[in-house]
């Protein structure tokens, strides 16, 4: 099994992962099967693109777990292999039916975006159960959604989680040739949708300076940091009122900020990262209505996914930093 993911998105300090627990004739020791519930987490969501699914996901894998005998748990050899891959098949049966389920979605389907747990007290802290990294930044989840589940399912363990093809042929039902295959499908997707992004310090500075020029209603300023060719996309779920289609093109996309900016007086826009990565929190009346991700090249933002979906926004509750109260709701319009 190959140390480096030939992807560039390793995630993980340690080749693979040591999944063998102590077994007794009584089953295995309790603390291993529930420490397993992380890295469950943490593979759910990156395969699912959403953390109330994940949930479910690894619910629903324990669930089997505990159905089993003592005797059958006893004569698994290793539990966390068979979670991983209980949690794995689970997962490719949600991902085919998902995508029938966002063919009848209303509007644009974007992830769920994640909070990081320091910037707020109180807050459902996802950041305690999914680790926040590369792989789990909003441009590369828009990445994985754009493939088939069996190419997400094979890339995901290999690239990220580095497991052996062997091993992923036992979740996805394919041979490990032909898992080997569909990961290679999978990075080559990744490889013509990755563009360089700005130094991380970058990153903030320009997230920065677009809120100020957004909040200033400086248009000149927006489509300075805006690339001519950027992109807004918002996901309003048919909950809440937001744009249906994309916004292309940096001037029409800040020509719509400040017509927003003018129709919701007394917005008021935070810092705070998303997916750990930069991004912004809108807040209207104390309460978070977007969730705003952004991609950023060189000293330009490409892209804004803007999350309304008030499903998607109930980790985003608790208080930040500055004293802002976080709480999910409709709202009005915003983005």
């Amino acid at each position: 099994m190959s140390t480096q993911p030939e992807s560039g998105y390793d995630v993980r300090s340690e080749p693979g992962r040591d999944r063998s627990e102590p077994v007794t004739e009584a089953g295995p020791e309790l603390g291993a099967v529930v420490g397993e519930r992380r890295h469950l987490t943490d593979l759910a969501y990156r395969l699912l693109g959403s953390l109330a699914e994940a949930e479910d996901a690894v619910q629903e894998t324990y669930i089997r777990w505990y159905a089993m005998s003592p005797r059958e748990q006893a004569a698994i050899a290793s539990p966390g292999a068979w979670l991983t891959t209980v949690a794995g098949r689970i997962c490719l049966d949600v991902l085919g039916s998902a995508r029938a389920r966002r063919e009848r979605y209303v509007g644009a389907w974007i992830p769920e975006p994640l909070p990081d747990r320091s910037e707020w007290a109180g807050a459902a802290d996802p950041a305690d159960r999914v680790t926040l990294d590369e792989s789990v930044s909003m441009a590369f989840l828009i990445v994985l959604e754009s493939m088939t589940p069996a190419e997400r399912v094979a890339f995901v363990l290999h690239d990220v989680f580095r497991y052996p093809f062997a091993e992923i042929a036992e979740i996805v039902g394919r041979t490990p040739a032909a898992c080997r295959q569909l990961a290679t499908s999978a990075r080559r997707r990744v490889r013509a949708a990755h563009a360089p992004t700005a130094p991380p310090a970058g990153q903030a500075g320009l997230v920065r300076n677009f809120k100020e020029a957004w909040e200033a209603k400086d248009i000149e300023a927006l489509v300075g940091l805006l690339d001519p060719e950027a992109a807004m996309v918002a996901d309003g779920g048919g909950l809440v009122g937001t744009v249906l289609h994309p916004v292309e093109g940096g001037e029409e996309i800040a020509a719509y900020l400040i017509h927003i900016a003018d129709k919701v007086p007394g917005m008021r826009l935070l810092e705070r990262s998303v997916n750990g990565r930069p991004g912004l929190v809108a807040q209207h009346a104390g309460v978070t209505v977007t969730v705003a991700a952004f991609d950023l090249a060189g000293d330009r933002v490409t892209r804004i996914w803007a999350v309304r979906n008030p499903e998607k926004l109930r980790a985003w509750t608790g208080t930040g930093p500055d004293g802002a109260i976080l709480g999910s709701g409709s709202g009005g319009t915003i983005l």
